[in-house]
């Protein structure tokens, strides 16, 4: 494609670093960056794999933050890891396979309920209660790294959110749930990244020059939530939430009406 122009290029990189900003805390930056790498008339497959490259160098940087900070469970987020990581090149494999849409009612029900009760449960999270480890709870956080990096390759959208959700479930507060997210979360975008490498699908000027925003937006996201604790993280949480509900059904009804 055409080397893109230079106001193209500042709406790459300004939508880049507001994508990892939000990202960096809760996930759901490709609801911004992948309509933005669309405005630059990049084929679909294409586009997926340019965000991937730099929604990586954004997760990394995010997942760093958090790390130095003490707000991640370093022991646990190493073992769970290769469990997302797998999981993560299975489904990208499996999406050149079979068509992925079919999930999308399932993860508007999901959303739904996620969003419900956080809003009912307005203390929740707030301070952790996370007390370690039973076997039952680390079979199921295990099982849900590895299902969730395999959604994250081959369908995506909230898989930030899921994973905060899941760390929330075990009794952790809004920001060590949002470390911890990042951690695997940045295992399933590294397996994807490698697959849609492997398959030709990255655009590496575009992808390195947003990536260069991102590693900045992700640096001030993660400092921000680290610095303003939950009653930060959750109020966006719940944005985030809710704009992927919003996306999803929009999309829903555009399959159902047709072209």
């Amino acid at each position: 494609m055409e080397q893109l122009s230079l106001e193209m290029l500042m709406f790459v990189l300004a939508g880049g670093f507001f994508a990892a900003y939000v990202d960096a805390v809760v996930g759901g930056g490709g609801l911004i960056a992948v309509p933005v790498l669309l405005a630059t008339g990049m084929p679909p497959a294409l586009v997926l794999g340019t965000n991937k490259l730099a929604g990586t160098m954004g997760s990394l940087t995010s997942t760093i933050s958090f790390i130095r900070s003490g707000h991640v469970e370093l022991k646990t987020g190493l073992r769970l890891f290769p469990l997302s990581l797998i999981g993560a090149v299975a489904g990208t494999f499996v999406l050149q396979q079979i068509p992925s849409d079919f999930l999308r009612p399932l993860v508007v029900f999901m959303l739904i309920g996620i969003t419900v009760y956080t809003i009912f449960r307005r203390s929740w999270g707030s301070r952790s209660s996370f007390a370690g480890f039973t076997r039952k709870s680390a079979v199921l956080i295990g099982a849900a790294a590895l299902a969730l990096g395999f959604y994250d390759g081959f369908f995506g959208p909230g898989t930030g959110s899921f994973l905060l959700f899941a760390f929330l479930l075990l009794g952790f507060d809004f920001v060590r749930a949002a470390g911890n997210a990042k951690v695997l979360n940045f295992g399933s975008n590294l397996a994807s990244l490698a697959t849609f490498i492997a398959l030709g699908s990255v655009h590496y000027g575009i992808g390195l020059s947003m990536g260069a925003a991102m590693i900045l937006g992700s640096w001030l996201g993660s400092r921000m939530a680290i610095r303003k604790g939950s009653v930060y993280v959750r109020p966006l949480f719940l944005t985030v939430c809710a704009l992927l509900i919003g996306k999803q059904l929009w999309e829903l009804f555009q399959s159902f009406v047709g072209p």
